[in-house]
């Protein structure tokens, strides 16, 4: 089943800032309904309703585009198993997406979606958005992993030479 991401209206700038706190909210729901096996509609409820935009410990979260954090969390659900798969191929030898910390694969899964569907966002913005995502909750070798395997789906996924490809559009 194949779904048309959410995209800015035509003539309608995309707000990078609120992308990148949809793709951080994104993979934050994504982790809960790992661990927690919180329901698709109830992780995506909580996060619209009460963590997206909010105020966190006495400092405001940027506003999230709420289309594209309900696009990525929705899409990685429905096509899980074909992410897993391409995830997997992409990955170290002898390493495998389950062998994998729940965040990371949250984050893996959610830029291979927006490398597949998200034809907007430019395979270089892809990787880096989700390499700070990475280093907001790693301080090791995962940001790495993160862009190692992002850029090699960039290139199997959308051709040319995986960051350095597609440069044009939006965030």
């Amino acid at each position: 089943m194949n779904s048309v991401p959410a995209q800015p209206a035509t003539g309608q700038s995309v707000d990078s800032k609120a992308r990148s706190a949809a793709r951080l909210g994104a993979v934050q729901a994504l982790y809960q309904m790992d661990v927690a096996s919180t329901p698709l509609d109830d992780a995506i409820d909580e996060f619209t309703q009460h963590r997206l935009g909010q105020q966190v410990e006495d400092q405001e979260i940027v506003e999230a585009d709420k289309a594209h954090f309900d696009d990525i969390v929705r899409g990685v659900v429905r096509e899980q198993r074909e992410l897993d798969v391409q995830v997997n191929g992409a990955l170290a030898k002898g390493w495998s997406l389950g062998r994998l910390d729940a965040t990371l694969r949250a984050i893996l899964r959610s830029g291979t979606y927006e490398l597949r569907r998200c034809k907007d966002v430019p395979v270089k913005v892809v990787i880096n958005e989700y390499v700070d995502v990475a280093h907001a909750f790693f301080e090791g070798d995962e940001p790495g992993v993160v862009n190692a395997v992002l850029d090699r789906l960039g290139r199997e996924i959308r051709g040319g030479a995986g960051a350095d490809h597609d440069t044009a559009g939006q965030g």
